[in-house]
């Protein structure tokens, strides 16, 4: 399967040539449209089919699309933009043309000046609308790791960051408002056809130069992202310390791009430039060889390649694979202690990236501000015990990237230096001042621990690192990617990907089950108190709920607000006082599931398996009680 591109897109005839839709139709194909600040998403394949590779959609979901997008326009006139321009974009699967045609159709109606890169990585699109001084705001079509068959929409500003918290919820309001309306078929039908096809054709014929403008946008970018400096000579500097370093303990990187949006992005050749030895595969746009989720076994064939490579060469040592917009990729590696390529989990790739940037920013950055590292509530407390270690903090938000970013930009405003940032539950980082995941940043903060190895006063993470009483490693100079790992504080926690993480609840009032979880939890706890004392030494627990921003400590509902859907977590300590487990809940904003998550301390899975099936009895009990 191959997607879709512009050239299939007629320029002269509307979308909705061979009719449109009744407003009957359009209500029961937005029943399953999944609304959130993590992105709009359903399935759009016409077949209904999640794992379909047509590229058609219904008539309905283009309404949808246009819908969207109007709404979106709108939402930029209210806060003062008078001729919006937006940059768009979408992933690599079937549906991303047919959808982007009718927002293209709609938004050249209203007046948009649009900047069309099609097939675009996420953080490119992203980098392009931050660094164009001219635009307004971007629109994305993607559904992240979902399956094939799916689709959906990330809306942004002018900073390049998806929005989130208060004008997520106002843009979702508003889209819902207009889509009551029964004139909104014939409304959105209206404006595509009234598209000026010379217009279309402009945008479309410099679509290959808006695409080289978002590459160079991305690149320049990302430089200044990995190094940490706004000059460019300073960035320069610290990408020949790179150069040198490599030159001297090769890194070898295997991508298995999965037909994916970084199929046309600039992985390879900044990759190069920077002296790495770079091997790209399935990197064809739209054609999609295994699921899209990076999990599991998606990463099977990239443990295979990157296995022949580090054989024929033993530098080849690190591989990933992103999900389809490439905002996320996650890490394979191999070395002398690793026989054979392994999976490093996304808990354990976030922690290993805290480490590098704030190794990286105490060594080479620090000013005389506090420092803090931004996290989602389910991200493991593995990262408390590394940020200690360099005199850092951690806040933590509601899960949602855009709730990171957004509470990192508030303690940015308030003095502090936020380096890194991410939601260590869901894998992936977020190095400032990116707003976004990238796979590419995740690989060159892994590289700043693995290639620097020189001793002070140059730079050496790794032997800080093992210097400092939160390691549990004595340093050796011949240190490999598995000794660091080793050297993490020991937490077992739940992969969000596997079975255990993932429940059916019948309680569709997620502010009830919440209500009777504590009722059921009290009791629970009462019942297991001398057992979990003498077992884990856990004598004490608090209970802190998560909303957008803002973490709330407290029992009960009146710690929490709105349709209560955000996460609830107990947080476990000994009687030093020192946390050491938790247990979380969620219901999921993109996915018709209630997730779950137990973090404990130490590498004894059975303590870690005892708290997340005790979780999980608790959230039965309280779905079963009327």
């Amino acid at each position: 399967m191959v997607q879709m591109s512009m050239d299939s897109i007629d320029t002269e005839h509307s979308p909705f040539a061979e009719g449109t839709p009744s407003y009957i139709q359009l209500t029961q194909a937005v029943e399953s449209l999944i609304l959130s600040a993590s992105g709009w998403r359903k399935v759009y394949a016409a077949d209904g089919d999640e794992e379909s590779t047509v590229e058609t959609v219904s008539p309905a979901d283009k309404v949808i699309a246009g819908t969207a997008a109007l709404c979106f326009i709108e939402y930029l006139c209210r806060q003062g933009c008078t001729s919006p321009v937006v940059w768009i974009g979408c992933d690599s699967r079937p549906t991303g043309t047919a959808l982007m045609d009718v927002m293209m159709r709609v938004l050249l109606s209203l007046g948009v000046q649009l900047k069309a890169s099609f097939i675009t990585a996420a953080p490119e699109l992203m980098a392009a609308a931050k660094l164009d001084s001219d635009a307004d705001g971007f629109i994305y079509i993607s559904a992240s790791h979902n399956p094939i068959g799916h689709n959906g929409f990330k809306f942004g500003g002018a900073n390049g960051a998806v929005f989130g918290g208060d004008s997520s919820a106002e843009l979702i309001e508003h889209f819902r408002a207009a889509l009551r309306e029964e004139r909104i078929v014939e409304k959105i039908a209206k404006l595509a056809s009234n598209a000026d096809p010379n217009a279309y054709r402009r945008v479309l014929n410099n679509s290959s130069r808006t695409k080289q403008s978002a590459a160079q946008s991305y690149t320049a970018f990302t430089r200044r992202v990995v190094s940490g400096y706004d000059d460019v000579s300073q960035q320069s500097v610290f990408f020949d310390k790179l150069s040198d370093s490599l030159r001297r303990t090769p890194i070898g990187v295997i991508g298995e791009l999965n037909g994916s949006a970084r199929s046309t992005s600039i992985d390879q050749s900044f990759l190069e430039n920077s002296g790495f030895l770079v091997e790209m595969h399935n990197a064809i746009p739209g054609r999609v060889v295994h699921r899209i989720v990076p999990e599991g076994s998606s990463l099977d064939l990239c443990r295979d390649l990157l296995a022949k490579a580090h054989s024929n060469n033993p530098a080849f040592t690190l591989g990933y694979v992103p999900d389809n917009d490439g905002d996320r990729g996650n890490i394979v590696f191999v070395s002398e202690n690793t026989p054979e390529p392994r999976l490093i989990a996304a808990q354990e790739v976030f922690a290993l990236v805290v480490l590098a940037e704030l190794a990286y920013q105490q060594h080479f950055m620090s000013v005389d501000q506090p420092k803090a590292v931004v996290v989602n509530g389910p991200t493991s407390m593995r990262i408390e015990r590394i940020a200690r270690a360099f005199g850092a903090e951690v806040w933590r938000a509601e899960v949602g990237e855009a709730n990171v970013v957004n509470l990192a930009e508030k303690l940015r405003s308030r003095g502090y230096q936020v380096r890194v940032l991410g939601e260590g539950s869901n894998g992936g980082n977020i190095t400032h001042p990116s707003t976004v995941r990238d796979p590419l940043c995740t690989i060159y903060s892994l590289a700043k621990l693995m290639a620097f190895r020189n001793e002070r006063p140059h730079f050496n993470p790794y032997r800080e690192w093992c210097l400092n009483k939160e390691s549990r490693r004595a340093y050796s100079a011949g240190f490999t990617l598995a000794d660091i790992l080793e050297s993490l504080p020991p937490f077992s926690t739940t992969s969000a990907y596997e079975p255990e993480a993932k429940m059916q609840i019948k309680t569709r009032d997620h502010a009830a089950l919440k209500r009777r979880w504590e009722q059921v939890f009290l009791q629970e706890w009462e019942g297991y108190r001398s057992f979990l004392q003498s077992e884990y030494g856990i004598v004490s627990w608090r209970e802190i709920n998560y909303e957008g921003t803002e973490a709330k400590q407290g029992f009960g509902p009146q710690y929490r607000s709105g349709s209560e859907k955000g996460g609830l977590k107990i947080v476990f300590s000994n009687a030093a006082g020192e946390d050491t487990d938790f247990i979380w809940m969620r219901g999921s904003g993109t996915e018709p599931v209630f997730r779950v998550l137990a973090d404990s301390y130490g590498a004894d899975r059975t303590r870690h398996d005892w708290l997340l099936q005790w979780q999980r009895s608790m959230i039965e009990s309280a779905d079963s009680i009327q």
